[in-house]
């Protein structure tokens, strides 16, 4: 599964304004079983939106939190840089393959949850159907060419698409 937000610019009278819009992409290749528990790897994982992900994430029924992906505060425990109680022994990684590779070895129900740049969304995004794990996606910014390329790209992969 795929969703994206796109910030839209427009120009009306000669003033340029902003408005946020949403350009969503949904594709999913299963839909998982009600009685497990989904594994969730947050990129960008030391972002506010990602700190926050990770302890809602830890504290949810039915969910673990699997990878925290980042290029800053590499090596440190993802509960830590939360200021959160217990560490999570869930160490903070930029490498993406290895995460996706552990989940999918263990047979588990996965989604990626991006919070990165725009530059690495479509990139995330294929390596997470590669290793059959489902992508939510929030960047903001993020181009509407991206956007497209992303709904042609799960087309292309057989994935289901609304």
């Amino acid at each position: 599964m795929v969703t994206l937000c796109h910030s839209v610019h427009t120009r009306a009278s000669g003033k340029i304004g902003r408005r946020n819009a949403a350009a969503k992409v949904f594709c999913s290749t299963q839909m998982p079983p009600s009685q497990i528990t989904i594994k969730v790897v947050i990129i960008g994982a030391t972002r506010e939106i990602g700190r926050t992900a990770i302890v809602a994430v830890s504290k949810a029924r039915g969910m673990e939190l699997a990878g925290a992906i980042d290029s800053q505060c590499v090596g440190l425990d993802a509960g830590e840089i939360n200021g959160m109680e217990e560490a999570l022994e869930i160490p903070v990684l930029n490498d993406l393959t290895m995460v996706l590779g552990s989940i999918a070895q263990s047979r588990a129900t996965g989604v990626v949850v991006d919070f990165s740049e725009p530059s690495t969304v479509y990139d995330n995004v294929k390596q997470a159907a590669a290793f059959g794990l489902n992508s939510v996606v929030y960047v903001p910014n993020i181009e509407l060419d991206t956007v497209t390329e992303l709904s042609a790209f799960c087309e292309k992969a057989s994935m289901v698409a609304w």
